[in-house]
């Protein structure tokens, strides 16, 4: 250091607290560096890509890369692609739909043989018997309720789960750990973490879509990327007819549309450098150039009237019933096939309910569960035959369910009550042995019994199925890394292919 040097000439019992901040000033950056370094160092340990094939990790961004979603190696050799994830918003009926229980139709009418657990939202009556009836399905002889008769036709291909649970009995929270893996506070959606280790293979388009003319009652946290980069998060498609508004400018040629986009790079390029690792600013960069990319694929993508006249009354676009929710899932499969990693599709609309929680039947169970019911199954037979057809169901994992299912008890005459105790998913395609069951319910529908599947095993199931093991997919973020999977989660190995 430099004798002349002014740092050499204060006096401590003279200096002023600007002199102070100006002359410490780099011992307090130094802590600040620490704390960013420490962080850097965390988000790098999960995107570092290990040199031996099939060892890889998760290669997520964590930093603002240059391209967030640029396709990503699996960890091992991944059985899916990418997940279609349909949404039932509200909770289904497990012991109406999936999961027949004879004891229960014996003792409709009689109070539950045993002590209801203490997490109760209201108190339940006596045992109710499922109105509809059961039948064997397929080779495999699966009972699905007559109010999927479609579906029923696709069992061999299912593997249904009837062991699920989960910690929440509110629709918020419930809704919450199905889509984040956390209950209350703000988390990743599971489409969040799965671009954020592997990218898309289509750059044209987002890598997470989610396809839901109105919205559920918790909004965007379910699709939210959360403190992970906010390129990450998924994009909402709401207006079926026209998905993506705005997408071009008829008044600018493409050519000057370029040229005004890279002069506002370089605009933001410049604002960029002194905030480096602001994700939001960084994902705002790239939905410009996305945007650009996407005014020629995304139209085409979204254009389900260049489908066969066959195919649209595949997915049910010729009735009435069957047209919202037909249009959604065929959008889907469009997606699927083209690259998009992560599509979920919530059933949200209906002419006769303002609610979004559609599935919600605390009263009127037997009128409004066969209406959610005939609007759902022909679509989803039409998706997943659609993509057996292509040859996509071998990598594309489809996911029915809810945030949970249904009390066997009544609510009221004619109702249910939320219950996470016990309840039924079931999953296609994508590495799923089809034909089988997986776990029980007692017999009368309320307790899960037997293979039991928490909502973090379901998780760590879909990871592993699309080639990243669960615990070494993390970020860095406050102090500590987190994962989908909190702390918990395990794979179930016995529906694996």
């Amino acid at each position: 250091m430099k004798q002349n040097d002014p740092r050499h000439n204060w006096k401590p019992e003279h200096m002023t607290r600007r002199e102070m901040l100006r002359y410490c000033a780099n011992g307090f950056g130094t802590l600040g560096l620490a704390a960013l370094l420490t962080e850097e160092a965390g988000a790098a340990s999960a995107t570092r890509v290990a040199k031996t094939p099939g060892k890889a990790s998760a290669a997520g961004s964590g930093n603002g890369a240059a391209n967030p979603l640029a396709v990503k190696p699996p960890m091992f050799p991944a059985r899916a692609k990418r997940v279609i994830f349909l949404f039932m918003s509200g909770g289904p009926s497990h012991v109406d739909t999936f999961d027949p229980k004879p004891r229960l139709m014996a003792a409709n009418g009689q109070p539950l043989p045993f002590a209801k657990p203490q997490l109760e939202r209201t108190k339940t009556g006596n045992l109710l018997a499922s109105p509809w009836s059961f039948k064997k399905h397929g080779q495999s002889g699966i009972d699905v309720s007559e109010l999927f008769p479609h579906v029923a036709g696709c069992v061999d291909d299912l593997c249904v789960i009837r062991s699920m649970t989960a910690d929440n009995i509110n629709h918020n929270g419930a809704c919450l750990q199905m889509n984040t893996g956390e209950q209350s506070f703000s988390r990743p959606s599971m489409g969040s973490w799965l671009t954020y280790g592997l990218g898309s293979e289509n750059q044209n388009l987002p890598g997470y879509m989610v396809i839901s003319p109105a919205q559920p009652a918790q909004g965007a946290p379910l699709w939210s990327s959360s403190f992970l980069p906010a390129s990450y998060q998924g994009t909402l498609i709401s207006d079926l007819k026209s998905p993506i508004a705005n997408l071009s400018n008829p008044k600018l040629s493409s050519a000057r549309q370029r040229e005004q986009l890279d002069v506002l790079r370089q605009l933001n390029e410049l604002h960029q450098q002194q905030r480096a690792r602001e994700s939001a600013l960084n994902a705002r960069i790239a939905s410009f150039e996305l945007a650009f990319r996407m005014q020629k694929e995304a139209p085409e993508a979204f254009d389900v009237e260049q489908e066969s006249a066959a195919t649209r009354k595949l997915y049910g676009l010729d009735d009435k019933v069957t047209e919202t929710f037909g249009r959604q899932c065929l959008m889907a499969r469009r997606l699927a096939e083209r690259g998009v990693r992560f599509v979920q599709v919530y059933h949200t609309e209906t002419s006769k309910r303002s609610s979004c929680q559609l599935w919600d039947q605390h009263g009127s169970l037997k009128a409004e569960l066969p209406a959610n019911c005939a609007a759902t199954d022909l679509p989803i037979a039409g998706l997943l035959k659609d993509l057996k057809a292509r040859g996509l169901l071998e990598d594309t994992l489809v996911i029915w369910g809810g945030e949970f299912g249904r009390t066997p008890t009544a609510e009221g005459t004619d109702g249910r009550e939320h219950h996470p105790f016990g309840f039924t998913m079931w999953m296609a395609g994508g590495g799923i042995k089809g034909g089988m069951i997986h776990g029980a319910t007692d017999e009368y529908g309320w307790h899960a019994v037997q293979d039991k599947v928490h909502v973090h095993d379901l998780h760590a199931t879909i990871l592993h199925l699309m080639g990243i093991d669960h615990e070494k997919l993390t970020y860095h973020y406050g102090g500590r890394n987190y994962r989908l999977t909190d702390v918990s989660g395990t794979v179930i190995r016995a529906i694996l292919a």
